[in-house]
């Protein structure tokens, strides 16, 4: 560049006005803040090691569009302003003070909003989104969970400081642009409002396509690690909201309903999900029921289902005396979904909050309640207000008693979930023990939480022990798909004390007796790994796949059954095998009900490509639909690749659509369809 070029480029700047000046300074410095958020998430949570160099270049030039259409946004409302007093901005202090306290705000907000997202991502693997609200719900067990997780008082600390020199940098461009500037025309004004107008317009806009720049944009890799490191989660946050629906659809529901009752052996003519089972008078005993959630426990984690750390020996020798069924699935990966689902026979497919929170539909027709002359129990460590449980249980349950924080005798609270498993399980087989002596029968349903966030373990409890950090090797680590040393030793913890609940039931004499049935509300969040018998991590099944295992030896033989089956069949078997009378209104059955076989399916809710979605697993094949954009894949659970091969399975992808169909517009017209008042 010539001297000459320089002297009429400092020219032409030296003609801009000021106001404008400030305007792109802003927004240049508020994109490259994002930015710094962007190489953060890729340095520590983003795991995108084995993906090749474009996809990454991609994503990251898509984030850095998200980035700009952000920092656009943030910036827009003060060059409103700047268009329409122009000059005056730098003349009066108040103007000063806005524009120095707003863009501390927005800096302080975007850092905010990223410091949620990483924990979520972290947690869930997914960016945040308007799910992430429900959290809002139980605020206080929400913000214990963080203090008891994170060093939350540094961290404002250091927000403070932040906030001090986020305001000093502000306060510093102002003034460097606090200079009077030569007066200019009308015309050149005008000019100088337009153009950067249309500069800002097209930084929201951010394509030259007839389509404007798009959260979906950002799925456009089969790794869904890569797609989500291309989204901003600000941005992504907003957009999610559109994904929130209500109420049923009777046409669809009459429409997909044949597909449903040919699997569920409903009545064909008319829609109705009633099924009578009567009971065998010949047999006399009246075993006992108990159902155990076990807190963010999948099939990865376990050794039994080959992790190289030997996490779960004591649950593993259990399995081999158990029923275990090895293609069990949740519908939805979070506690309060699947502790709805198990309880209502309904999966929850809300998608932004959770079924247990709309007043509308915790109202059902359960077979729980249908346990007649028992005794129904609900133990958790922490409070049954946690995500509307409480309501969930005592609206469809009556006589239900509840044991929860403040209701033991012995309470040693071990953080925000209050008492951890060891004391929860103790305080059970006393309740348990005390009804088995007055020859009572019963079914308690026992909701496990130390195997979560922030894993509180204690040092050592009778014969457990937690492992050091230098006892798990960072290859062993990484290979076992764990993200550290607490998640196992919280792990280790529940399979001890499963193994002591079941020890405790037999010296208290109920245990032959007892029909215990054990099950994953959905898997920890880990890092990928390779030993599974599918890639599940490919196709984003693993956090659905749990384990269930039904320990009766005097009830159930020892077996493995590894056809498909899903939570919401869990009370129904339960029922079955105690043989009551009841009857069934629900999605659910007996899964060891030899004579269907058309059962051998599962349903799951989640989210693809940003969007909600639902899923079918049947056969060899994983069929899904998304809600919003309605876009259809099937691909092979076998190999599980993200290949759509609809064409060359056309009749398997009807026959899986209808199901599908039927299954989420069944499930949504029971919700208002199926109350105990009907």
């Amino acid at each position: 560049m010539n001297i000459f070029a320089a002297i009429k480029i400092d020219h032409m700047q030296q003609r801009i006005p000021n106001y404008i000046k400030y305007i792109f300074v802003n927004l240049f410095s508020l994109t490259i803040y994002a930015l710094l958020f962007r190489v953060l998430f890729y340095t520590y949570f983003a795991q995108l090691e084995s993906v090749s160099s474009s996809e990454i270049r991609q994503a990251l030039f898509l984030g850095l569009r998200f980035d700009i259409k952000l920092a656009v946004l943030a910036v827009f409302p003060v060059a409103i302003l700047l268009f329409i007093i122009n000059q005056r901005f730098f003349k009066y202090r108040i103007y000063k003070r806005i524009s120095v306290i707003y863009f501390t705000l927005m800096y302080l907000i975007i850092t905010l909003f990223y410091v949620f997202d990483f924990g979520y991502y972290d947690y869930l693997s997914i960016r945040l989104d308007a799910a992430s609200l429900r959290f809002l719900s139980n605020l206080k067990i929400s913000t214990q969970v963080l203090f008891e997780s994170y060093p939350v008082y540094k961290g404002l600390f250091g927000l403070l400081i932040l906030g001090v020199l986020i305001y000093k940098f502000n306060a510093f461009i102002y003034k460097k642009f606090h200079i009077e500037t030569a007066t200019i025309s009308k015309k050149k004004k005008a000019l100088f409002i337009v153009v950067p107008f249309l500069v800002l317009a097209f930084g929201i806009y951010n394509s030259i396509t007839h389509y404007p720049l798009r959260w979906s944009q950002a799925f456009f890799s089969k790794n869904q690690a890569v797609n989500q490191f291309a989204l901003n989660p600000i941005l992504y946050f907003y957009d999610s909201f559109a994904f929130r629906s209500t109420g049923f659809d009777l046409e669809k529901t009459k429409k997909y309903y044949p597909s449903v009752a040919n699997h569920l052996n409903l009545p064909k003519d008319s829609i109705s999900f009633e099924r009578k089972r009567i009971a065998n008078d010949s047999i006399k005993t009246k075993p006992n029921v108990v159902i155990v959630m076990l807190e963010s426990l999948g099939i990865v984690p376990m050794s039994y289902y080959g992790n190289p750390v030997h996490t779960t020996p004591k649950m593993d020798s259990i399995l081999k005396q158990s029923a275990n069924f090895t293609s069990f699935y949740v519908h939805k990966a979070g506690t309060a979904a699947s502790v709805f689902a198990s309880i209502t026979g309904l999966p929850d497919v809300d998608g932004v909050e959770t079924a247990s929170r709309n007043p509308m539909i915790i109202d059902q027709r359960i077979i729980f309640e249908q346990f007649t002359d028992y005794e129904k129990l609900y133990f958790l460590g922490g409070s049954a207000n946690w995500a509307n449980i409480r309501g969930v249980f005592q609206s469809n349950i009556n006589d239900l008693k509840i044991f929860e924080e403040g209701s033991y005798k012995v309470e040693n609270r071990a953080d925000v979930w209050g008492i951890d498993d060891y004391e929860l399980f103790k305080e059970s087989d006393k309740e348990l023990q005390l009804l088995h002596q007055q020859n009572k029968p019963f079914i308690a349903y026992i909701q496990t939480a130390t195997n979560h966030m922030p894993f509180t373990v204690p040092d050592q409890k009778e014969s457990y022990k937690p492992l050091a950090e230098d006892e798990i090797n960072s290859e062993l680590l990484k290979k076992s798909g764990f993200k550290s040393v607490a998640q196992i030793n919280a792990l280790r913890y529940l399979d001890f004390n499963v193994d002591v609940f079941l020890k405790r039931a037999k010296k208290a004499g109920y245990y032959d007796n007892t029909i215990f049935l054990f099950f994953g509300d959905h898997n920890t969040a880990m890092n990928k790994v390779t030993f599974l018998k599918h890639k599940e991590f490919e196709l984003g099944t693993q956090v659905h796949h749990v384990p269930f295992f039904i320990h009766a030896p005097k009830f159930v033989k020892p077996q493995v059954v590894t056809a498909f089956s899903k939570l919401v069949d869990i009370v129904p078997t339960a029922a079955s095998l105690a043989n009551i009378n009841y009857t069934n209104y629900t999605l659910g059955s007996n899964i060891l009900d030899s004579t269907n076989t058309k059962n051998d399916f599962a349903f799951i809710y989640q989210k693809i490509n940003g969007e909600p979605a639902i899923g079918l697993l049947q056969n060899d094949f994983y069929y899904t639909l998304t809600n919003v954009t309605k876009a259809t894949n099937l691909y092979s659970f076998k190999e599980g690749k993200r290949i759509d091969i609809k064409k060359d399975y056309p009749v398997v992808t009807k026959q899986m659509d209808s199901l599908l169909r039927g299954y989420y517009h069944a499930t949504k017209y029971l919700y208002y369809n199926n109350k105990k008042t009907n």
